[in-house]
């Protein structure tokens, strides 16, 4: 349930009312809104004694949440909750660009993409160190050395970072390094690294699962959030299904649904959804349309020497003419592109 404290209501009063939650076996989480702050209280319990919670000073009124995600929820917070990273702004009318390799492979490479892809427009910096691969005998990455070439790139660019982390152990290396943690869709519902990435104290960005529904994607987002980390950022990178043309089937559908559910942001990852570049612009452009508040795209200075997904990578000129097309597309909309704050000169001379 949530209780909505009323408009200016003193800490003493919420945390009385924190602490009358507490007595009755919930954990209580404050979610400041724009003009409000509401109280969700989580737990196993399902009932609880509202009539006392009601006349408790400065509540303005007790709801019973019915969705099994609780803190994720459009019922607990009606705005949409943005995310800040850096120059990043993810939700509430940005469009945040990451892009960067699939896999951090050198100083040489990481440095040329970091500066492609800033010239261009991204705020956030991808690669990876840590690869979770179908094939023990593909490239696994360069673990800590990546995330090192991966930091050193983005501070000379002035970009934030993003990257994959598989366990506790690179959890625990990537929080030194890494300005966004990313939950891949292999580890959906990892359980135990979900709540240890809440508990890490920076924005998480969490993948779909490979063959989850909207639902269970919520509830690993509500994992996250029960630790007390409300900087979330929803991933949608494709499904699986009987096509095999494509990589994966890209559920755009789950873009505006998701945004009606809950208040996270959502960013869109065409590039593991078609696994063709022919097809990474399109679908890019119909998440933007479709109400993304990013892309995660994948950048590559020569895709056809990528030691990972090469197939999917643009070159620094494909995705330079990307983005001139979506800061057309986000302009078109009211909305702004978050590493373009004076409103595209940068796409313009990427672009040539």
């Amino acid at each position: 349930m949530v209780v909505v404290m009323e408009p200016g209501a003193p800490p003493e009063t919420i945390q009385a009312v924190g602490r009358r939650l507490a007595a009755q076996g919930f954990q209580p989480h404050l979610i400041h809104g724009v003009s409000r702050i509401v109280i969700a209280a989580v737990g196993e319990r399902r009932t609880a004694d509202t009539l006392g919670l009601e006349n408790l000073p400065g509540v303005e009124k007790v709801v019973a949440i019915m969705k099994p995600y609780q803190l994720v929820s459009r019922e607990v917070k009606g705005e949409d909750s943005v995310v800040k990273v850096g120059r990043a702004a993810v939700g509430g009318g940005n469009l945040a660009v990451m892009a960067g390799p699939c896999a951090v492979e050198s100083r040489e490479q990481l440095g040329k993409a970091a500066r492609a892809v800033k010239q261009a427009g991204a705020a956030v910096l991808r690669g990876g160190a840590f690869k979770p691969r179908t094939s023990p005998y593909s490239f696994q990455g360069l673990e800590e050395k990546g995330l090192r070439l991966l930091a050193e790139a983005a501070a000379r660019a002035g970009l934030a970072t993003v990257s994959e982390v598989i366990d506790q152990n690179s959890l625990d290396l990537a929080k030194d390094y890494v300005d966004i943690l990313q939950i891949g869709a292999r580890n959906m519902q990892n359980f135990r690294l979900l709540r240890a990435a809440g508990r890490a104290g920076k924005p998480v960005l969490l993948k779909r699962g490979l063959s989850a529904t909207i639902e269970e994607w919520l509830m690993a987002a509500e994992y996250i959030m029960s630790e007390g980390n409300e900087q979330v950022i929803l991933c949608e990178r494709g499904i699986r299904t009987f096509e095999r043309l494509t990589r994966n089937t890209l559920d755009l559908s789950a873009v505006p649904l998701v945004k009606i559910l809950s208040h996270l942001p959502v960013v869109v990852d065409p590039s593991h959804a078609t696994g063709d570049r022919r097809l990474v612009a399109p679908m890019a452009k119909a998440a933007v349309a479709a109400g993304a508040d990013g892309l995660l795209i994948e950048v590559h200075p020569e895709p056809a020497q990528a030691l990972c997904d090469g197939q999917q990578s643009l070159d620094p000129e494909q995705f330079a003419a990307l983005m001139q097309d979506l800061q057309a597309m986000a302009l078109a909309a009211g909305r702004k592109i978050a590493g373009l704050p004076e409103g595209g000169k940068e796409i313009a001379a990427a672009a040539g």
